[in-house]
């Protein structure tokens, strides 16, 4: 059964520092990660922000014709994994690009070899994934906070061999 609403903690409609380009961010509500020194503790609780319509969203980034893409963004969107398709394949449909942040690494993920998992996966094309460690923040670092982060470029990585972006230019 598909998916008609989400719970997110909001939303930006053209935002230019969660991945490549103009996005719209959302940001999904609850995370069991609670890092410490999370920039978004306020997506902690899962019965915290608002049950918004996924069609109301897809609606609104629709009305800005200069979007890259969206991202999605927390909290932690694989806590609402279903909730994801429904904009993802909008999104695609759409012709844009996705960007996802995960507290989870890309490995444990395809551990739990989960099917709807598998599917986000298939279909997001840059991976933000590893919790925020405080004591490895790098504010210098592009789209994420701690050392331990990776962007990963899904659309050439592979299981085996994952192509990790590092500059603007890496994008392309």
């Amino acid at each position: 059964m598909t998916k008609k609403t989400i719970r997110i903690a909001g939303y930006v409609n053209d935002s230019l520092v969660d991945g490549p380009g103009i996005r719209f961010t959302i940001f999904t509500q609850g995370c069991p990660y609670r890092c410490l020194g999370c920039h978004n503790p306020d997506t902690w609780d899962p019965k915290g922000g608002e049950e918004v319509e996924i069609s109301a969203l897809i609606k609104k980034w629709r009305k800005n014709p200069l979007l890259d893409g969206i991202t999605l963004s927390g909290g932690e969107p694989l806590s609402q994994k279903e909730a994801l398709l429904p904009l993802i394949n909008a999104a695609k449909e759409d012709g844009l690009n996705i960007t996802m942040y995960t507290g989870s690494t890309y490995e444990e993920l395809l551990k739990r070899n989960d099917a709807v998992i598998n599917e986000i996966l298939s279909k997001v094309d840059y991976l933000i994934d590893g919790p925020f460690i405080l004591h490895e923040l790098n504010l210098n670092l592009l789209y994420r906070g701690s050392n331990n982060q990776r962007i990963i470029d899904l659309r050439k990585s592979t299981p085996d061999k994952l192509v990790l972006i590092h500059t603007m230019r890496d994008f392309k």
